[in-house]
């Protein structure tokens, strides 16, 4: 094994995901079955692939001497979330069975795994890590804010199709048809959040709990916090006013675009445009 075959995994997986995308247009524009399931299967062999290239990461950061889960950086977290984003769409599909949907979520995955060679500073290069990320917390905070990401991520496309497709209904009911139902988008919008901000809960509790352990302090108002704690909040909102106000369709689509805005700053805005004790990340 050379010190560069988890990055040469990832490459051809980034590139497969736009393979992926392409066979699930040809679903969507034929209809057929087949294709569709085509589809599906080339999905879970890209999604094993890029299984074994994070497990090539985790090796080749032993056998460098640093050793740590590969999440440390932001080069291993978009790979992460490209992979997170995959997984949670899968699920989504075998749950309710919309391929079409593939077509839109797919380009994700890939645009993820492509901004690690676009971002100025991102760099595969494997390096020791700070004291404050060597910690056991490092592997459960990341994960668990990731998958929550990765669900926000799909809930966003589908309040963009649901928006998409509600206003194009108003003018030509018959006009994309291939995609699901405007109530069958609202509701899994709805799910995708159901899965994403416990999971978002869990990463800020973990998140205080090793902030505790490298810093002495649960809680320091550090922007990464600030920014995580205000995302938190706007799907709070959402689920709230879900709940307990009746609320769908276009409100709440658009509090589910509010709210993936926010992880967008949260993730990439703190760590580039305001200093602070993550900036390492």
């Amino acid at each position: 094994m050379t010190p560069t075959t988890s990055s040469w995994i990832f490459s051809v997986s980034m590139y497969l995901y736009v393979a992926v995308t392409v066979i699930y247009l040809i679903h969507g524009a034929t209809r057929s079955r087949r294709v569709g399931s085509v589809a599906t299967l080339f999905l879970i062999l890209i999604l094993g692939l890029h299984t074994v290239g994070l497990a090539y990461r985790w090796i080749e950061t032993h056998e460098t001497g640093y050793g740590y889960v590969p999440l440390s950086n932001m080069y291993e977290s978009l790979v992460f979330f490209s992979w997170t984003i995959a997984l949670i769409y899968l699920i989504l599909e075998f749950l309710y069975k919309q391929k079409t949907i593939g077509v839109f979520v797919m380009p994700f995955a890939f645009l993820f795994m492509a901004l690690t060679s676009i971002i100025p500073g991102v760099t595969e290069k494997i390096n020791p890590l700070v004291p404050a990320l060597k910690s056991p917390w490092l592997a459960i905070h990341v994960i668990t804010c990731f998958v929550g990401y990765a669900a926000f991520a799909v809930s966003f496309w589908f309040s963009i199709l649901f928006l998409i497709k509600e206003r194009r209904e108003k003018n030509n009911p018959a006009e994309l048809k291939f995609l699901p139902s405007t109530k069958l988008l609202d509701e899994i919008n709805y799910r995708s959040i159901l899965i994403g901000f416990p999971m978002l809960t869990l990463g800020i509790i973990t998140g205080a709990a090793w902030a505790n352990y490298a810093w002495g302090s649960y809680w320091s108002w550090d922007p990464k916090e600030t920014w995580s704690l205000i995302t938190w909040f706007i799907y709070a909102a959402f689920l709230h006013a879900r709940l307990t106000r009746g609320w769908s369709g276009r409100k709440t689509a658009l509090l589910s675009i509010i709210g993936f805005g926010a992880v967008i700053f949260t993730y990439f805005g703190v760590n580039y445009f305001i200093a602070g004790l993550h900036s390492y990340a």
